[in-house]
């Protein structure tokens, strides 16, 4: 026999694993020092750079 499960709890539980995993893709994306911030815009304009420079016209 199956187990019986609640819908509402179901859906709470699948609500709430949504909720985690967007506040763990939060806390990776802004939860960043100066330091990291700074080297990712640096290296951001660099590959910019570097694709302007290849840019044929």
């Amino acid at each position: 026999m199956s187990k019986v499960a609640s819908l509402s709890r179901v859906r709470k539980d699948r609500a709430k694993a949504a909720k985690r995993a967007e506040a763990d893709s939060n806390a990776a994306r802004f939860g960043r020092t100066r330091e990291e911030k700074e080297r990712e815009r640096q290296e951001a304009e660099r590959k910019s750079r570097d694709l302007d420079g290849h840019r044929i016209e």
